[in-house]
């Protein structure tokens, strides 16, 4: 017999999604999924995949979500549409609707297959959930102006977690949710800065903790500030394609325009393949017309051939995952060797840790801007925090982990579930609640 749930955190990520349970032990449960590969994982991609099935009585449009999407577009050839990032466009106003296949899906509909996804998985492993879950949601979400963006923000993905099944729906900062699986292994009362890198947003909060033993789970948490930057992990792999990809695919090259004039190719079509949740959108009709118009006329109409080769044929999963790799490599190595290969394109170039660095520059100086602006905000010294926990994927770059080495000392930096732990204190942030009523 299954042990009752008692509370429920929900992690919808830009790349990654995770769900987790409180059972009756008191402890934070992850529901597993199997990986493309079949290995069974703790998280679950955010990514759906639509593609043309036979059925009877003609061909109709098929949508799979999360891994089994991976495995489907990688036997599709090219026969679909695959779609991520979908988080990044929350605050996006114009966002109201997109065409798939020849029909029209707004953002609630895309996120809430995920959604229902992750809830069934759970539910197969745990046994039933309780109507109330708690949600993670960045301090500013990408692409937000302002308060009132963020909160139409929220206000659009509580839509969605409703449609997957919650009556009852609470959010929570996720660098704060980050704190509360932090504060399950720590030994003495700390201050601590919380930074959370996910895939569009950077969020850092500062918290008072005390040990689990030593108060109520009322008392235990002191939140002094709150703060974000909508940049992370795929700001950083933008330059990654902007340096090293995007050339081999004609931006700087230049083409005749019908007066004979010659000039610079436009910027826009390699500004959307910077950002991985806009690339799907190039595959419409409009904009592979005005592709193919620039191939005609381009000085290296090869290199506008191989950039229309990869939206026509869906490859910007590929391409994403070589870029990753390269940025892992950047982490564990001075220098990273990207190859992409899907003939007839075919990029292979040398990156140095320097180059990646200098790359990433900008995004740098603004999360440090943001850091340095929490402390003020939260009136804390430097020497006050006890402890720096990061978390998520960008916490492995090297010069990121230096920002905070460099303001508080390597020994303060802490690392652990660096893709789960979200997750779990947004479990354990509903069993708070839970018992709160």
């Amino acid at each position: 017999m299954k042990s009752r749930v008692r509370a429920v955190g929900l992690d919808f990520g830009t790349t990654n999604s995770a769900i987790s349970v409180i059972l009756e032990d008191g402890a934070p449960h992850l529901a597993r999924f199997n990986s493309p590969d079949d290995t069974p994982i703790e998280s679950f991609r955010s990514i759906l995949f639509f593609e043309w099935v036979q059925e009877t009585g003609g061909t109709e449009s098929s949508v799979s979500v999360g891994n089994e999407a991976i495995r489907r577009y990688l036997r599709a050839a090219a026969n679909g549409r695959l779609i991520q990032s979908l988080k990044s466009f929350l605050a996006v106003r114009s966002f109201d609707s997109t065409d798939i296949m020849g029909e029209q899906y707004s953002l609630g509909d895309l996120i809430a297959p995920i959604l229902i996804e992750l809830r069934q998985a759970a539910e197969s492993q745990f046994g039933s959930l309780p109507p109330a879950v708690t949600v993670g949601r960045p301090v500013h979400f990408s692409d937000a102006r302002d308060g009132a963006d963020d909160a139409f923000a929220q206000a659009r993905l509580d839509v969605a977690v409703r449609r997957a099944g919650w009556d009852d729906v609470r959010f929570e900062y996720e660098p704060v949710a980050a704190a509360h699986d932090y504060s399950t292994r720590i030994v003495r009362d700390e201050t601590v800065l919380i930074g959370d890198f996910g895939g569009g947003t950077s969020d850092f909060s500062i918290l008072r903790l005390r040990t689990p033993n030593a108060a109520p789970s009322g008392d235990r948490y002191q939140i002094l500030g709150n703060d974000g930057v909508a940049l992370a992990g795929d700001a950083f792999d933008g330059r990654i394609t902007h340096h090293v990809v995007a050339p081999a695919l004609g931006r700087s090259s230049r083409y005749r325009s019908p007066y004979g004039m010659i000039l610079p190719v436009p910027t826009w079509p390699y500004t959307k393949l910077e950002r991985w949740h806009h690339l799907s959108m190039l595959k419409n009709r409009a904009t592979l017309f005005r592709l193919k118009d620039l191939q005609r006329d381009s000085l290296e109409p090869q290199k506008l051939a191989a950039f229309i080769h990869i939206v026509n044929n869906d490859l910007g999963y590929h391409l994403f995952r070589s870029v990753e790799q390269t940025k892992l490599e950047l982490s564990d190595f001075e220098s990273a060797n990207f190859s992409f290969a899907d003939p007839p394109v075919k990029i292979d170039k040398e990156v140095s840790r320097p180059e990646f660095e200098s790359w990433i520059a900008h995004h740098l100086a603004r999360i440090e801007e943001c850091v340095d602006r929490l402390m003020t905000t939260a009136g804390i010294a430097r020497a006050e925090i006890d402890s720096v926990f990061l978390t998520g994927g960008s916490s492995f770059v090297p010069a990121v982990r230096r920002i905070f080495a460099d303001r508080f000392g390597e020994s303060k930096i802490r690392l652990g579930n660096e893709f789960t732990s979200v997750a779990r204190g947004l479990a354990l942030r509903a069993l708070e609640e839970e018992a709160d009523g």
